[in-house]
């Protein structure tokens, strides 16, 4: 793909600069984020832009409001979180668009900092409304989007704003997003290792298919591999499964052998007679080889598929990994993941988390500061490995 403008190929110093981050972070039960991997993740594009002496105006998403004013998605809490990373103030503006925006832009000066409220408080945001762009460009002389995780929407204030305003780059999470998920998976060193896991083999199809023109192996966990294990004629007892995607399972072990790459399954599995994801346990456990019994449900990878991935990973120069191996949410089930996680980070590779629930995995996993890249979108992530092109990035500027 043509190589996209960043912050770094235009002068927006003094200008009025409208950028989109994606600050849909998680809030505890104390109001407090769980999680600011996003915002730390905008944190390089912000400050760039305070050095450059620019206006910026921040604008961003929480939640599905579905077009309504909720407070209980405001962004306001996210104002005093962002200014404290920075060591800058940050002032909230109760609104996206109107009077109260244009107000506060006005008294801006260079290297100030605004985050406009919820633009999904409006209905014209996911519909992309064009009267709603405009009313979020009218205030702005450029347009950055860092928000990678939403870059796969044709929003308004992704793809719609973009259009109104002169200037329309990438800001540096974007820019590595893409150099990450795109070039070093397009032409990697190899070895080059796909891991897949998660639960459904129908949300992944078409970037397994993609993968395997790219991949030297590819290993599945998770509750995906128990419907490869169906498509090998066994049995998963109470496993999570899909049977109508059989025969997609069944296309793809196929296209692997022809392609030359190698698809490592499961050979063994740790399975529960009970299992009670609200309060973090399970009952009985036991490790299955080939079939999996009625009235017992896999969890996780077993001994032996730990130390069969273990080994393809620890050979790999390139590792691209999306989806938990099992439940590691609960201690007991959580060493398959863990393992793959501690395996990455002891050798030597570029090592990419491909978003989603892989993130929250190699976080809980205490190795997320030794691997290369952790991508923050998660639909996104997926749409842009099956090689979709995100309306979110189309929209910029090409060098």
């Amino acid at each position: 793909m043509a190589q996209i403008k960043t912050v770094k190929d235009v002068d927006l110093s003094g200008k009025r600069v409208l950028v989109r981050v994606d600050f849909n972070v998680p809030f505890d039960e104390k109001g407090n984020i769980s999680d600011d991997t996003r915002i730390v993740g905008a944190l390089p594009t912000i400050k760039y832009l305070i050095e450059q002496g620019a206006k910026i105006i921040l604008v961003s998403h929480r939640g599905r409001p579905k077009g309504e004013k909720k407070t209980e998605f405001t962004l306001a809490p996210v104002a005093p979180a962002l200014a404290e990373r920075l060591g800058k103030e940050v002032t909230f503006v109760e609104d996206c668009i109107g009077p109260a925006v244009a107000t506060a832009v006005d008294a801006m000066q260079g290297g100030d900092i605004i985050l406009l409220e919820n633009c999904r408080y409006y209905p014209g945001e996911e519909s992309n409304d064009t009267e709603f762009a405009a009313a979020l460009a009218k205030n702005a002389e450029a347009y950055v989007n860092d928000a990678f995780g939403t870059a796969h929407r044709a929003h308004a204030s992704t793809e719609g704003v973009a259009k109104l305003l002169p200037i329309r780059v990438a800001g540096f999470l974007i820019e590595r997003e893409l150099e990450y998920l795109g070039d070093k998976t397009a032409h990697p060193e190899r070895p080059f290792t796909v891991i897949l896991g998660g639960a459904k083999v129908s949300d992944k199809i078409k970037v397994i298919d993609a993968l395997l023109d790219k991949a030297d192996a590819m290993i599945i966990g998770g509750a995906m591999a128990y419907t490869f294990a169906l498509a090998n004629g066994k049995k998963v007892g109470d496993s999570l499964s899909e049977p109508d995607a059989i025969d997609t399972a069944k296309q793809a072990i196929e296209k692997a052998k022809n392609k030359g790459v190698k698809l490592l399954l499961p050979v063994d599995t740790l399975a529960t007679n009970a299992l009670d994801f609200k309060n973090a346990a399970i009952g009985d456990s036991k490790v299955f080889e080939g079939d999996i019994d009625d009235g017992w449900e896999g969890v996780d990878i077993g001994p032996k598929s730990i130390a069969l991935f273990k080994e393809e990973v620890a050979r790999s120069k390139t590792i691209l990994w999306n989806g938990p191996m099992g439940i590691f949410e609960i201690e007991a089930c959580a060493r398959g993941t863990f393992s793959i996680a501690e395996t990455i980070a002891e050798n030597d590779n570029v090592a990419i988390i491909g978003g989603g629930d892989s993130v929250k995995a190699i976080k809980s996993s205490g190795y997320s500061d030794k691997v290369s890249f952790i991508s923050t979108g998660g639909g996104a992530s997926l749409e842009f490995l099956e090689g979709k092109v995100l309306p979110g990035v189309a929209a910029l500027d090409v060098k």
